[in-house]
């Protein structure tokens, strides 16, 4: 019998994934995530809580120095509000993490009454999620099933382990600034083979969101949210700054500090993100427009074939 072909967004759970290889998967994982760091949470202290809120999302590793390494970045790069390491994995394991859909949308629910009572307790205080790898599906749902009234001031999605076809509509909707997204074309050993074979956060067997972009759809007045989705292709100069363009490096402390703190701080954001302004925070951060890696800013609709992996390393 034929595979149904699925649909673009399964509210009610992701489609059973292969279980062949994910043994050997999981060791190569553990060689490749070094989990490293104590539970505090040295950036939520009551004057930082006081000016707003990042909640930064690891990925299906847990809390690990690389994403240590994230909240260090926004500290060293400016963000003075409170930076709030949620880990939102399960002890059974990366693997369980990748495929745990229901579980995971539960978790993204959990963060979401997070978030409540934060603007309860401070109101008008903004608040970004920032996620990595399986931690920026994480921000997405968190963002579609916050509560009527409900709003995050913006995302900031590295390394996206979604599918290039996920609909980011709702999560535009409850994002007052939108959504930057960092992707690379050199992270294809994770985002690119991994994924195609073992399945993205929303259960799609195809190169990720984080590594070929997502799919743009003609604006009508129906996506009328995408145009606050900025996505931003790797560039030779972020190297200077730690990420190489690989998936490990995508949440570089020196890149965080120097490309995703500005974008969360600048002062011109607060009436909204633009593409100019997005534009002139990473020419300060590292270099000229000119050097920018051959990717549109926005993928169409219909997106091309994929292209095999290059011998780019990761």
């Amino acid at each position: 019998m034929a595979e149904k072909t699925p649909t673009v967004r399964d509210l009610k759970g992701g489609p059973a994934r292969s279980k062949r290889g994910w043994l050997v998967y999981a060791f190569a994982l553990a060689a490749c995530l070094a989990v490293a760091g104590c539970n505090n949470q040295p950036y939520m202290s009551p004057d930082r809580l006081n000016r707003g809120l990042v909640i930064v999302l690891p990925g299906i590793e847990g809390r690990s120095g690389y994403n240590e390494a994230i909240c260090r970045g926004l500290d060293g790069g400016g963000v003075s509000w409170a930076i709030e390491l949620y880990d939102w994995t399960s002890p059974l394991g990366a693997l369980y993490n990748l495929g745990a859909y229901d579980h995971n949308r539960r978790k993204a629910s959990e963060i979401g009454w997070r978030i409540s009572r934060y603007h309860h307790k401070y109101p008008g205080r903004p608040v970004v999620l920032v996620g990595q790898s399986g931690g920026a599906a994480m921000a997405v749902w968190t963002s579609e099933q916050l509560l009527p009234g409900e709003s995050v001031d913006g995302i900031v999605l590295l390394a996206a382990s979604l599918s290039p076809q996920y609909i980011l509509d709702f999560a535009l909707e409850n994002s007052r600034r939108g959504i930057v997204s960092f992707h690379s074309k050199r992270d294809w050993v994770f985002l690119g083979v991994g994924t195609t074979v073992y399945g993205t956060m929303d259960g799609r067997h195809t190169w990720s969101a984080g590594q070929v972009g997502f799919d743009s759809p003609a604006i009508d007045e129906s996506l009328a949210a995408y145009r606050k989705l900025f996505q931003v292709g790797w560039r030779s100069e972020m190297a200077e700054a730690g990420f190489s363009g690989g998936h490990l490096t995508s949440g570089a402390e020196n890149f965080v500090s120097r490309y995703v703190a500005p974008i969360i701080v600048a002062r011109e954001a607060r009436k909204g993100w633009d593409e100019a302004l997005i534009e002139s925070l990473l020419d300060a951060g590292g270099g000229s427009e000119d050097q920018a890696q051959d990717m549109p800013a926005s993928r169409p609709a219909t997106a091309p074939a994929q292209q095999a992996p290059t011998n780019e390393g990761d």
